[in-house]
């Protein structure tokens, strides 16, 4: 099969790295990719937010799959162009993809299909956020109603760091929500446009720091799976909240095709929706797929034709697997770009490690450097989860980029259960 993927971060390396598992071969494109992608598979440079651009490289390439990784191009509506054209894409159309490009939107969605989730307010007046943050008391939530980079959330007991982050946000618009308090799960679906497929849960730690403390980020970490959750969960999680979405959303003429990312909350009053994706979480795919057994390209072809019931379920190994994120100094505010990176391959000759890369570039004279926040997601299997989080540290305490940093804690809590 020929496969184009649309994206630059470690979750396309992730995907990249998976499909090239299948036992049957594949010819991969990724774009715009980055050196560690390069490596592997042939890259090539495009605006990934360009449907023109998109369209007329999948032409080029002939691809008989498009996968589109990021959520910018999705909202920007890169899918479409390609589907008029006749392509096989795994991905939803820009209606569809404001599920997440649009959290007022998902609330919508949500509250017509029954799904479970917090309270909350829509606003574009710090007068109204005051007024919601009275009503839903502390910690506040606030949200920025479009795509922030895993950004645009705050949880804070402190009024006036809430105020101040919604004020950043008012042109767009912002969310005021109810404080839900639990364990938070990833749980991701393959969706055809009318049938979901899930994929196995995930927790990933989205603060800077160890123990949760710090600013929020994109992600710091993941493990995969969560053996503390009751053995009915995933599929009650696809009876009550992913097929009732995407049934909703078929029914307003907006059928989602692709990955349906539920972000979830265990509350003491049952599981509940924090937020929907349109794409693959980032770490978590790193973690996921990494389990993930049987042929990729044929799950990912079928939930882009429309025929999820043609192919087996998911399924995924008995191991477990970690993830580990080195980032930049100074990120997330400010990260420092352009730094040597040393050691990779000191880190992937341990045993059961592969490294995706999440912003890396080459330089004219060959050295590896960063080229963003998240730098690179070192992934770890094992049979069991103090295993594998000691094969992951073992392989960071091997990479230098000066000034990085890295969260100790990672599935620290569920190896010492």
């Amino acid at each position: 099969m020929r496969i184009l993927v649309i994206g630059s971060g470690a979750r396309e390396h992730a995907i990249v790295t998976r499909l090239l598992a299948d036992n049957t071969p594949h010819a991969i494109l990724c774009a715009p990719g980055n050196a560690g992608i390069a490596d592997d598979v042939e890259t090539r440079s495009v605006d990934a937010e360009s449907p023109t651009a998109v369209l007329e490289l999948a032409s080029q390439f002939a691809a008989d799959l498009v996968v589109i990784g990021p959520e910018a191009p999705l909202v920007a509506g890169v899918a479409d162009p390609l589907r008029a054209a006749g392509f096989a894409v795994f991905g939803p159309s820009k209606a569809a993809a404001a599920l997440e490009g649009s959290k007022t939107f998902a609330k919508d969605v949500m509250s017509a299909a029954g799904v479970p989730t917090g309270g909350a307010t829509f606003t574009h007046d710090l007068d109204e956020v005051r007024a919601a943050m009275e009503r839903f008391g502390a910690p506040y939530v606030i949200k920025a109603d479009g795509l922030a980079a895993g950004k645009g959330v705050i949880v804070t007991d402190d009024a006036q760091a809430a105020l101040e982050h919604a004020a950043r946000y008012l042109d767009t618009g912002v969310l005021v929500e109810e404080f839900l308090s639990g364990p938070e799960v990833s749980l991701f679906f393959l969706s055809d446009g009318e049938r979901v497929a899930p994929l196995t849960p995930a927790q990933d730690f989205k603060r800077a720091l160890d123990d949760d403390l710090g600013p929020n980020t994109g992600g710091m970490g993941a493990y995969t799976p969560l053996p503390w959750l009751p053995d009915d969960f995933v599929d009650a999680v696809r009876l009550q909240v992913a097929q009732p979405t995407v049934d909703q959303l078929r029914a307003q003429g907006t059928p989602f095709v692709g990955l349906l990312y539920c972000g979830l909350i265990v509350t003491p009053s049952g599981t509940k929706v924090i937020e929907f994706n349109a794409r693959f979480g980032d770490p978590e795919t790193q973690v996921v797929l990494t389990r993930l057994q049987g042929e990729f390209a044929g799950l990912l072809l079928a939930a882009a034709e429309g025929h999820l019931d043609r192919v087996p379920a998911p399924t995924f190994s008995e191991d477990v697997a970690v993830t580990v994120v080195l980032a930049s100094e100074g990120y997330p505010e400010k990260p420092v770009t352009g730094r040597r990176i040393t050691g990779l391959d000191a880190a992937t000759a341990v045993p059961n490690i592969h490294i995706d890369h999440a912003a890396t570039a080459t330089t004219a004279d060959g050295e590896l450097v960063s080229a963003g926040g998240r730098v690179l997601s070192v992934v770890a299997r094992a049979a069991t989860f103090a295993e594998a989080r000691r094969l992951a540290y073992q392989a960071v305490a091997n990479i230098h980029l000066p000034g990085s940093h890295y969260r100790t804690d990672i599935a620290r809590k569920v190896a010492d259960s």
